[in-house]
């Protein structure tokens, strides 16, 4: 569903992805992982065109992404962030229909009964908070909607940044949980960059590594476990294994008892 061929990203003489291949298959959820700086955001960014590659080639359900218009690309990939973007001066309902609005969708009935099938997705009652604002919903409700906003033209691939990086523990799990459950139902293709790695673990169907803009290793969780390719990937490795070793000892502990 999503191909990235030898692509480069160069800024200024500054060499941000470095020929970077990667293949997303059709109703996977692929997570890109690796420190701040390792290109993982520029990478998710080339695939929709928000920034254009200094080389090499995007394919999006197999046409080239550098042939079509990258305005009319974005409206066809859902796209959800840390930060929302959501629209201050719109209520909930305004904000999910954005999308469609700019899609050219004429019938406004049909566009009211995907923005509430959408909100009850996202577990927003539709009566209780379309006609709400921004500003008074709390940060996870906020993140809800721009889930229901990505997700409110049917996309086939979504693209996550760092989705549920400003939520707190609790509403962060409930949220991972909940699109898990969306992006099987859904049958949905996700790409998301996180930089942590037991989120990339609990999401994750494969997880690729990335570092100075190149792809280390790419597997399944268990995988990268069992064989890391080299000494960096190992190293991030060495929390989900520290949480497994506790999570061992407490069970071993409550048998006990």
């Amino acid at each position: 569903m999503i191909r990235l061929e030898g692509v480069t990203k160069i800024f200024e003489g500054f060499r941000a992805v470095d020929r970077f291949s990667l293949v997303v298959d059709q109703g996977e959820l692929m997570v890109l992982v690796g420190e701040s700086g390792s290109g993982k955001t520029t990478t998710l960014k080339m695939i929709n065109r928000l920034i254009d590659p200094s080389g090499g080639r995007i394919f999006v359900a197999g046409r080239d992404t550098g042939d079509q218009d990258p305005v009319l690309l974005r409206r066809s990939i859902g796209y959800v962030f840390q930060k929302i973007g959501l629209f201050p001066h719109m209520t909930v309902a305004r904000n999910v229909s954005i999308v469609p609005a700019l899609l050219g969708w004429k019938d406004k009935a049909a566009v009211n009964r995907r923005v509430d099938e959408l909100l009850e997705v996202v577990g927003l009652e539709p009566e209780r908070y379309r006609h709400r604002y921004p500003n008074e919903l709390s940060g996870g409700q906020r993140q809800r909607v721009g889930v229901a906003r990505a997700l409110v033209a049917k996309p086939a691939v979504v693209l996550m940044d760092e989705p549920f990086g400003a939520l707190d523990a609790i509403t962060r799990s409930r949220l991972q949980k909940e699109y898990l459950r969306l992006h099987k139902s859904l049958g949905l293709t996700t790409l998301m960059v996180t930089h942590d790695i037991m989120e990339a673990f609990f999401l994750g169907d494969r997880v690729a590594v990335m570092k100075d803009g190149r792809l280390l290793q790419c597997d399944a969780p268990g995988k990268l476990l069992r064989r890391p390719a080299d000494g960096y990937v190992e190293s991030l490795l060495e929390t989900p294994r520290t949480q497994l070793i506790r999570l061992e000892a407490i069970a071993s502990e409550d048998d006990k008892s």
